[in-house]
């Protein structure tokens, strides 16, 4: 798969990039794909929840009234689940939400969305570029270039390039990241994925292991 290669300015530099079709063409796996997006958004949960149970309510542990005779129910304790300020039934507890995948389940998954924007025509191949100091300005115009002011995207780079990054902290619709740090979920909650010339080698490479 052959994709034209645009500058930061939107224009066409004449060259093209030779997509894998082991990674960009392939038939996507649905599944994989919801058991990778599965696991990332249980490990973001802390798992840090608690309520007190009867055995942890501060309060007498004698007995409120008498068994027999008063007309009501039986009561043996102030910290019965039933009255006010009483313990939790079956509150929540400290728990840890993350789940194992295999890697090479991960790896189809990823596949599988980069399969799926490329077959959406959501995937944007721009040469390598970077600026000489963080300005988000600058960056708001290579999105205006590239038609994504409106849209959320996800620009991967090769390598760590600290002004673009800094350059686009400050947006909510656009991430930088490298291509060591993508996941299925970045990957499909953005609307346009740009992956920049350097990028595509380590992507394949990392996906081919």
């Amino acid at each position: 798969m052959e994709v034209k290669v645009l500058d930061i300015t939107g224009k066409d530099t004449g060259r093209k990039v030779e997509l894998s079709d082991a990674v960009f063409g392939i038939e996507p796996n649905n599944h994989a794909v919801y058991l990778d997006v599965k696991q990332y958004l249980a490990n973001q949960r802390q798992g840090t929840h608690k309520t007190k149970e009867r055995a942890e309510i501060a309060g007498s542990t004698r007995k409120i009234k008498k068994q027999k005779g008063t007309g009501t129910a039986r009561a043996g304790s102030i910290k019965n689940p039933l009255f006010r300020g009483g313990g939790t039934v079956f509150g929540p507890r400290p728990r840890t939400y993350s789940l194992k995948l295999n890697k090479s389940l991960k790896r189809l998954a990823r596949k599988s969305a980069f399969s799926i924007k490329a077959k959406e025509s959501n995937l944007i191949i721009v040469e390598d570029f970077n600026f000489e100091a963080p300005s988000t300005k600058k960056f708001i115009n290579v999105l205006n270039s590239l038609g994504l002011e409106n849209k959320k995207s996800l620009f991967v780079f090769g390598e760590l390039n600290k002004n673009v990054y800094l350059s686009s902290r400050n947006l909510g619709k656009a991430s930088v990241v490298t291509n060591s740090e993508l996941s299925t979920y970045s990957i499909l909650n953005a609307s346009s994925l740009v992956l920049t010339e350097g990028s595509v080698a380590g992507i394949v490479e990392n996906l081919s292991k």
